[in-house]
């Protein structure tokens, strides 16, 4: 069986930044260290970071007084901001220099009158974070016929942003739809789909051009892996978003010949090394790396975090 590397896959720079702060805040503060949610979206990452010291919460009033607090990649309201800043918690910020370039032109556009158009998931973190940073009445759409329910106070007044995490795709029919509806709308097309989304889904179109399934590792929580399986499938392949090796199904490679391996932003290299692995018990493979686009961003960490660097980083294999 042949098996097909995407490349671009896995960690992205927002992700990496996100968990090695968490790293660097345990060795500089020592544990426990409490993080506010996951800190990114995938199973493994965050039992590894609990077993090393890290303390996973849904609100900050389950964090004890003073005690280092960390926001997770997805970002958070401004109103949990100010909770923290009452209660004096120390604060660490990992939230990807991405989502807030979209909060940040939220607040442009408020500042400008206009009310905003969010096109993300009901629910997720990150549009969560981002409601909760725009200072403005915000709707919420997550397909295109959602777009006929919005109600404006003023129709030339409107400005819309993304998710960071979507499908390209469907977000550029969404953003037809609004700029159809509404001409006078303003917004930044697709560009505020960070270029690792876009990476990794422009290798999965690739990878289905040429094998006959796909497997994506990802947590089913995690939207950009969720949408790494969708375009799978919608390009004619069978596809499974799997948390690991242990979810492998012999009955899936039943004359199959060649299969296709991505993971998600927030899936571990581990995890990919892991299901080749898991492969190779279902039958003999060979490995191959699709040609693709080579990432070397890297985003800066926090200034106090400057001189704890981890001398062997868990997601670094």
């Amino acid at each position: 069986m042949r098996v097909i590397l995407a490349q671009p896959r896995g960690f992205c720079a927002g992700v990496e930044r996100a968990i090695e702060i968490v790293e660097r805040a345990l060795i500089k503060y020592g544990p426990p260290i409490y993080v506010r949610h996951e800190i990114v979206h995938n199973r493994h990452v965050v039992e590894d970071l609990r077993r090393r010291g890290a303390i996973f919460v849904d609100e900050l009033d389950e964090i004890p007084a003073g005690a280092m607090t960390v926001f997770s990649a997805h970002g958070v309201p401004r109103a949990v901001e100010e909770v923290a800043a009452e209660r004096g918690l120390p604060v660490l910020d990992a939230t990807c220099p991405l989502v807030a370039k979209v909060h940040n032109e939220g607040r442009r556009y408020a500042a400008q009158g206009r009310e905003i158009v969010l096109v993300g998931h009901a629910g997720h973190a990150e549009v969560e974070g981002t409601i909760g940073q725009v200072p403005a009445r915000v709707h919420l759409v997550q397909t295109v016929e959602d777009v006929a329910m919005i109600a404006p106070a003023d129709p030339e007044r409107l400005a819309y942003i993304t998710q960071t995490t979507l499908s390209v795709d469907d977000t550029r029919g969404i953003i037809a739809a609004l700029t159809a509806r509404f001409p006078a709308i303003v917004g930044p097309d697709v560009r505020d789909i960070c270029y690792a989304t876009q990476n990794r889904q422009q290798a999965v179109r690739e990878l289905a051009a040429v094998v006959d399934l796909i497997l994506v590792v990802g947590s089913r929580n995690s939207s950009n892996s969720n949408r790494l399986r969708e375009i799978g499938e919608e390009l004619g392949k069978p596809a499974y978003l799997i948390d690991d090796a242990a979810a492998l199904r012999r009955e899936w490679f039943r004359g199959i010949a060649s299969v296709g391996l991505t993971a998600g932003a927030s899936a571990p290299e581990t995890l990919v090394r892991g299901v080749i692995e898991g492969l190779r018990a279902i039958a003999p493979v060979e490995i191959e790396t699709l040609a693709g686009v080579a990432e070397d961003v890297r985003f800066r960490f926090p200034l106090e975090l400057a001189d704890a660097v981890p001398a062997a980083t868990a997601h670094a294999a």
